[in-house]
């Protein structure tokens, strides 16, 4: 019996397999070899296709989320708070996103469709193009770090919950010197860190949102003065 030739493969068909390994395993699973393994192919087959790793990194990032959301109700911040918290979903259904290394500015269709929807979001508002970029990159950066930073402590968590407990409280007391960093010492005696639960899933949304809150503020009081 004579085997048939290998279905044909394309450059969407490997960075969906990457993916599916960096979601089962972990980003650092993701290798060419691997992916080809998992396909069924040579590993030179794939380079035909994708030429490097860098650039299958390159091409999951950009797969790695949805299609933008539609922002179609409210006005500018309202669109953009949903903007920012589609994001951030997004990055944590997939928090291998963040370990992936940013070379250069955005080049992918479905990044470039994501900038465009948050810029979109801020027609008919007096600020220049260049000054609606920066309030892109700042929202952009702002739900990166809050992901990053929730991603890490998470992960913290589950290797010692007894860390996020009322005993760190308890331990800032043993090490704030009030006379070095009175403002500190200030929070610690008020019992902001006595908690049982200092990762609770409603605080640290509630977090997202008061940051979110303040940088939309700060946008709208720009915007208030260019007026």
């Amino acid at each position: 019996m004579k085997r048939g030739r290998k279905p044909t493969i394309d450059a969407a068909d490997i960075t969906r397999a990457a993916i599916a390994i960096a979601d089962a395993e972990g980003l650092a699973a993701v290798s060419m070899a691997r992916v080809a393994q998992e396909m069924g192919n040579a590993t030179m087959a794939l380079y035909r296709h994708v030429k490097s790793k860098d650039e299958l990194l390159a091409l999951m990032a950009d797969a790695a989320f949805e299609e933008p959301p539609l922002l179609e109700d409210g006005d500018w911040r309202d669109k953009l708070g949903v903007w920012a918290k589609e994001m951030l979903a997004g990055i944590h259904r997939r928090p291998w996103f963040l370990q992936i290394p940013l070379n250069g500015p955005p080049t992918g269709l479905k990044s470039l469709a994501w900038f465009d929807s948050a810029l979109g979001a801020l027609e008919g508002t007096p600020l220049e193009p260049g000054e609606k970029v920066g309030v892109v990159m700042g929202l952009m950066t702002f739900v990166h770090g809050e992901a990053w930073l929730t991603v890490t402590l998470q992960q913290g968590f589950e290797e010692d919950p007894a860390q996020f407990t009322r005993q760190y409280g308890q331990r800032l007391r043993e090490i704030v010197d009030p006379r070095r960093m009175p403002a500190l010492a200030k929070i610690v005696a008020a019992g902001v860190f006595d908690e049982d639960d200092l990762f609770e899933a409603e605080d640290v949304a509630a977090e997202f949102d008061f940051g979110l809150h303040l940088f939309l503020e700060g946008i709208a009081t720009h915007i208030g003065g260019r007026r």
